[in-house]
């Protein structure tokens, strides 16, 4: 599996987190706000990579801000980076995601199932069974240890 931990990965707003509706907000893409918080649980780095400057990027960090997605940048490639002509306007990052792909954008489902693939999550799922199994014996051992003490 992934280790996501510092990943970089560059998200487009339109389009990609809400649907089009520029300049205003559309409405949120279905699973976009869990997944990407998710991402950032596992310890991805979330950049917003936009067309969108002055009050309508505001108001894109504001929404994403008020759905529970904090960017680690916006438009750039970490917090820090001070935008001039020596500097690159793409963003460095590990992953894009966004409507232009060549294909379109597969939806949030979709982009889960290419970072988390069904045979990972499954593998994940019976690590975690598993652990939980021998815990579960190592707190009846202990139980039946002290009743036997006493």
């Amino acid at each position: 599996m992934i280790d996501f931990m510092n990943i970089r990965i560059a998200v487009d707003f339109d389009g990609t987190i809400v649907e089009h509706e520029y300049p205003k907000i559309g409405k949120e893409k279905l699973f976009a706000f869990q997944t990407l918080k998710e991402l950032e649980k596992r310890g991805a780095r979330i950049i917003l990579w936009t067309f969108r400057t002055g009050k309508d990027l505001e108001d894109a960090v504001s929404f994403c801000r008020q759905n529970g997605v904090e960017f680690y940048a916006v438009n750039k490639s970490y917090p820090e980076e001070v935008q001039d002509e020596t500097v690159s306007r793409k963003i460095d990052a590990d992953i894009y995601i966004d409507d232009k792909n060549l294909g379109g954008f597969p939806g949030w489902s979709e982009v889960w199932q290419i970072l988390f693939p069904f045979e990972l999550q499954q593998k994940e799922a019976e690590k975690r069974i598993a652990s939980a199994r021998k815990n579960i014996f190592k707190r009846l051992f202990a139980r039946k240890k002290n009743t036997n003490e006493k």
